[in-house]
């Protein structure tokens, strides 16, 4: 989803810096962006989920140049019962959605205030709006991000800076680790949205300086419906699933 967001800047002709810990496909995304558009496209590689990491990067670009809009996309997800030998995932999903996140927004946010103008896009989800398990750190953290950063709009919007909270229902990625077969059949059906849907209307709230959107048929129903459900039940749905 981030190189689709990546897309869609350069198509409104911005230059970019794109961040991963994935080099081999940063350096393709790159290349490939360059080759689609006139903008100028820096990659840079870096783990986003050590709690300096922010720190690292804001000094980086302070020497590059602060940037209209930062996007924090960056995203991990797993699904199974929290053991111990599952404390360093999630240590490392809290790092990535909330201290990154967070360091990233004081940090870059205050340099776009000082200048007087500036756009912060947030990925959190749809699960922010449902304790479940088997998500419980997902959900969790997608909480904290949805809270945050509506927090943060207020203090931010009188300097000329916003922040957009984006809350997506599933989207045709490969961070659910679906098949392709089911990727395509729930595309088909509209149970799960592509990437270009998504950004489409993301960037449209951003820059409509929008506090928190949820786009997609199912963050109309499937939340208050969740939300119905007695304990018990969801008990025995885990129980069942698990």
């Amino acid at each position: 989803m981030g190189l689709e967001y990546a897309r869609q800047l350069a198509g409104r002709g911005y230059d970019l810096i794109l961040v991963s810990n994935r080099q081999e496909e940063l350096d393709t995304a790159a290349k490939a962006l360059r080759a689609q558009f006139p903008v100028h496209v820096i990659a840079r590689f870096q783990n986003l989920s050590v709690p300096d990491a922010a720190d690292n990067l804001f000094q980086w670009c302070t020497q590059k140049g602060i940037p209209d809009v930062l996007i924090n996309n960056a995203g991990m997800f797993f699904f199974k019962e929290l053991q111990t030998e599952d404390l360093e995932k999630a240590q490392a999903m809290v790092n990535l959605h909330i201290v990154t996140v967070t360091r990233m927004c004081i940090l870059f946010g205050n340099a776009m205030k000082q200048r007087g103008s500036g756009y912060i896009l947030n990925v959190s989800s749809m699960a922010a709006r449902i304790p479940a398990p088997g998500i419980t750190i997902y959900s969790a953290t997608k909480a904290y991000l949805k809270s945050f950063g509506r927090s943060l709009s207020y203090e931010l919007k009188p300097y000329g800076v916003s922040i957009t909270t984006v809350c997506p229902a599933a989207i045709a990625t490969p961070l659910y680790r679906l098949s392709e077969e089911k990727m395509r059949l729930g595309v088909r059906i509209g149970l799960i949205n592509t990437p270009e849907w998504l950004v489409k209307r993301a960037l449209r709230a951003m820059f409509r300086r929008r506090r928190v959107v949820s786009p997609g048929f199912m963050n109309v129903w499937l939340p208050p419906l969740i939300a119905l459900l007695p304990g018990p039940l969801v008990a025995f749905i885990w129980k069942r699933i698990k």
